[in-house]
């Protein structure tokens, strides 16, 4: 690769590395947030870890 598409360590602050950092956090705000909404959701339904049942077992079946 070439100097250009590699940004060298303690260059400015302006460049690439900080738009990619903002990026790569703003992902994993997203993330987070969807992990709570799925954590939110199972902690509702009751079959979170160790309750031993899921919402298909709960349905009745036949």
């Amino acid at each position: 690769m070439s100097e250009g598409s590699m940004p060298l360590r303690g260059g400015a602050g302006d460049g690439p590395p900080s738009g990619l950092l903002r990026q790569m956090e703003e992902l994993m705000a997203a993330l987070n947030a969807d992990l709570s909404a799925l954590d939110a959701d199972l902690r509702a339904t009751g079959s979170g870890p160790g309750r031993g049942g899921t919402a298909v077992e709960e349905s009745g079946g036949r």
